[in-house]
């Protein structure tokens, strides 16, 4: 932390001393408004009234607690809860089936779950029934009411808690403890666990809301799901670091964001792209009132610099800034500023936050030239020990030095701004040429009549993969297949002109809005080889 900031929070080296020091600096404040509001002072007690019940349950100072739950007040106070009891938080993403969930909870011998009985039609204790599962003992609903199995019946187990075993229990927290394991994609085989510390994830959203701006008083609707980094550390905690109120979201529909942005007087709505493409392209979005927008952050290989121009023009953001990071680095690796002019915020991910260096290394292994591509490695604070009890896949990821290989492709330009190609195991080859996903993409971003796109490689019999392309056309736009494609070979190289276009109405998302490109993948038949020399 810098000097400023070592002052600040000096005695903060813990979540739960974050929100004990929020409390006495912002106590007045809202720190959450859903159906219920808190105050800081408020939500302090209401997580020492939580932490207390988990002490009475049996939690242990480093065991696994998962919670499996949409974003809602409950959430934030389980979680910090938990963590006050000196337990690990374990979230499960909501649209997990019982198998994915199950394994998580096998991995991190979860004892007990909180989760809800329905979302989205889904019950989520019945997709767990015929998982084994030996360390699971106790399932809770984080819900309304005083059911035997509810939030309510849970929090009356810790009522005759003396609150002297609390504070024991959080004099005995440790900076080095960790705070939290969240688990990865499994793009690449079964999800892995990054386990991070309580230090680690103080000092880098110190770091991150210092440079995005945050402040005491905004209004930070979270749409985010709270299950990954962007909702959970670059969301709620960053809220709470910083004094804003928290407005959680459990599910995003354009037209009701529109509505909360107004009713609510939002000042702070991160998303990826996609958020934004989607509140932009909805008819009629300019009859809402914007006016209390004020930041945004996001981040992705692809953002267009007409959307960061549309998101200050048609939106009123007055700052909106992109960021660049992994579970693996406790959410953020590198940010843009809100000096940084369009161009850069859109075409960068900024430069490496204080504290964290970063490497480009070619195929050979050997240091990148400045503005040639290769694969980007990250060192620093905040980058995790290693994976949750997986020696091997730790030691594929980090090397002997401390660098994580990230797997995605990228320059460093000679501000020392980070540009990302694309993931490297996202490259096709197409006649001996490689293609990145994401360059074409956002390309083809850049024509007037589409929406969104995403682009993956298919087979081809002679020149081993070429590109397709998913487009959503802008409302009202009159487009055909083949008036993209002869648009695209106007755009850029041959090898890269998509062979095959598809016009949806949308793309397969994940729950934090990336598009899941293995749908795609798995739905694309083989392209029919064009003629020779067509590249």
């Amino acid at each position: 932390m810098s000097s400023a900031a070592a002052s600040e929070f000096e005695g903060v080296s813990t979540l739960p001393a974050l929100l004990d020091h929020a409390a006495l600096r912002y106590g007045s404040l809202n720190a959450i408004e859903d159906g219920r509001v808190f105050t800081y002072t408020e939500l302090a007690a209401a997580v020492r009234e939580a932490a207390k019940a988990f002490i009475a349950h049996g939690v242990l100072r480093g065991e696994r607690v998962a919670i499996w739950a949409p974003n809602g007040w409950r959430w934030i106070v389980a979680a910090l809860g938990l963590q006050s009891a000196g337990a690990v938080l374990v979230p499960l993403n909501t649209r997990f089936k019982g198998r994915e969930a199950g394994y998580i909870l096998r991995k991190s011998r979860v004892r007990l779950l909180f989760t809800v009985d329905r979302f989205l039609g889904i019950d989520y204790r019945e997709l767990l029934r015929g998982e084994r599962l030996p360390d699971l003992e106790e399932t809770w609903l984080l819900a309304d009411g005083g059911g035997a199995d509810g939030w309510d019946g849970f929090l009356t187990s810790g009522h005759g808690l003396d609150s002297s075993a609390l504070e024991e229990r959080l004099r005995q927290i440790d900076a080095e403890d960790y705070s939290d394991i969240l688990f990865t994609s499994g793009t690449t085989g079964n999800p892995k666990g990054v386990p991070t510390t309580h230090r680690q994830n103080l000092r880098t959203y110190e770091i991150y809301t210092r440079v995005m701006g945050l402040s005491a008083g905004d209004r930070y609707l979270i749409v985010n799901p709270f299950f990954n980094t962007f909702g959970y550390k670059a969301g709620w905690l960053s809220a709470l670091m910083r004094g804003a109120t928290v407005l959680p979201h459990a599910v995003f529909d354009a037209a009701e964001i529109l509505q909360r942005i107004e009713r609510d007087r939002i000042s702070v709505l991160p998303g990826p792209p996609t958020l934004y493409q989607s509140l932009l392209g909805l008819p009629g979005v300019e009859q809402y009132d914007l006016a209390s927008l004020r930041l945004a952050t996001t981040g992705s290989s692809t953002v267009p610099t007409e959307l960061v121009r549309r998101m200050k023009a048609d939106l009123g953001f007055k700052t909106v800034l992109t960021a660049y990071g992994m579970t693996e680095t406790s959410g953020v690796i590198s940010m843009c500023s809100p000096a940084d002019d369009v161009e850069t915020v859109a075409s960068t991910s900024g430069r490496p936050i204080d504290g964290v260096e970063v490497r480009v290394i070619d195929e050979a292994g050997s240091e990148a030239p400045p503005g040639r591509p290769g694969e980007i490695l990250v060192r620093g604070f905040n980058i995790m020990q290693g994976y949750f009890e997986d020696p091997q896949e730790s030691a594929r990821t980090l090397d002997g030095e401390g660098w994580l290989h990230t797997g995605d492709i990228g320059v460093v330009d000679g501000r020392g701004y980070i540009r990302i190609t694309d993931r490297k195991k996202d490259m096709f080859i197409v006649g001996g040429f490689n293609c990145y996903p994401a360059e074409i993409e956002n390309v083809l971003l850049s024509h007037p009549d589409i929406l969104q796109a995403a682009v993956i490689g298919i087979p081809d019999a002679r020149l081993g993969e070429v590109a397709k392309a998913y487009v959503i056309p802008r409302p009202g736009a009159a487009l055909s297949p083949e008036a993209i494609i002869d648009w695209a070979r106007a755009q850029m190289a041959n090898y890269k002109v998509p062979r095959a276009v598809e016009l949806r109405a949308a793309l397969p998302l994940n729950a934090s809005g990336k598009v899941q490109k293995f749908l795609l993948k798995n739905d694309a038949a083989p392209c029919g080889s064009p003629p020779p020399g067509a590249l």
